[in-house]
């Protein structure tokens, strides 16, 4: 191992006892880390097995996005003439080091279940034969984003500029390699669009066609949610677990939500609970906290300190002594 005295950056300094001072207390701080290394082990991985690479899993996601949105997300104009030599080299990139990235997730954590494909390049052919499938159903969540939207001057601008295409491209993306049991990756694909965009979704989440996030900044969805299609929801939503006290015995459990299709949240409300269901046609106000389910077509609004629970179409339309209606 190389010692201070011999780094680069130090040498040429100032004859005057600066450096061997600056020496001496490196020396002291690596002496010390090296301790901490030994006595402190979990946030150590030293001779370990070769785990996947970030920033790898950077360039992999980009170059993903590029595959979905050919032409958006590259520095030249790309003509018709060479798009197939694009997208080629681009797929030869993704599944050299997408294969080897995967090689390292299996050793890390082998898939154990039963019919699971197994083999890095198995898993890695039947990844990338989903694109086309993936791009299906993002020209839905673009779309909805274009309707939902009056501020949206065009497909080009919500492509290129709403956060929440990124997220949910991302997320799709990362879904299919969860559903291959594909350890590590998928998660380091979601976190680093969270990173990006401010929307955490985990890609075990499963999401319908037509997904709008408005703004976005905040919203966290979490693993075992279920969205339908057509659902629009905006910034600062929770999408959670009612209690993660127990830990690790949950792990597996269905802890979030139900959302059915054509539900509309606004900003800032909670949803939580694996049994919680919105049911279809629902529209939860701002800043709701919502612990239970909700039936179809139900309007969930804060009223002078109560959370009332009303039809859309006035039937069974409660106030705060009825059953359709309950304090926080």
């Amino acid at each position: 191992m190389p010692r201070i005295k011999d780094v680069p950056s130090l040498q040429g300094e100032p004859a005057d006892g600066t450096l061997a001072l600056v020496k001496n207390a490196l020396d002291d701080i690596t002496a010390r880390l090296l301790d901490s290394y030994a006595e402190v082990g979990v946030i150590n991985h030293i001779d370990g097995i070769n785990l996947p690479d970030k920033q790898t899993i950077e360039e992999i996601t980009n170059k993903l996005l590029q595959l979905l949105f050919p032409g958006y997300l590259e520095r030249l104009t790309i003509s018709g003439g060479m798009l197939e030599q694009q997208v080629r080299v681009h797929l030869e990139e993704v599944f050299i080091t997408l294969k080897r990235e995967i090689a390292k997730s299996i050793e890390y954590s082998p898939p154990v279940v039963e019919g699971a494909l197994t083999a890095p390049l198995e898993i890695t052919h039947a990844f990338l034969s989903r694109i086309p499938e993936v791009r299906e159903i993002l020209v839905t969540d673009v779309e909805a984003a274009f309707d939902g939207d009056p501020a949206a001057s065009g497909m080009d601008e919500i492509i290129l500029a709403y956060p929440c295409i990124e997220a949910i491209a991302v997320q799709r993306l990362a879904h299919e390699l969860h559903k291959l049991h594909v350890a590590l990756i998928p998660r380091m694909m979601t976190e680093w669009a969270h990173a990006r965009t401010g929307i955490d979704i985990h890609p075990g989440a499963r999401i319908g066609t037509h997904f709008f996030i408005d703004h976005g900044t905040g919203v966290v969805i979490g693993e075992t949610c279920e969205i339908g299609n057509r659902v629009k929801m905006y910034h600062g939503v929770t999408l959670g677990a009612r209690s993660t006290s127990g830990g690790q015995q949950l792990r597996g459990a269905k802890r979030h939500p139900t959302i059915e299709d054509d539900v509309t949240i606004y900003p800032g409300a909670t949803i939580l609970g694996g049994e919680t269901v919105i049911g279809a046609g629902s529209t939860i106000g701002g800043n709701v906290f919502l612990l239970h389910s909700v039936a179809p077509k139900s309007l969930v609004y804060y009223e002078e300190g109560a959370v009332l629970i009303k039809h859309k179409h006035g039937e069974g339309a409660g106030d705060k002594a009825s059953d359709s209606a309950y304090v926080i």
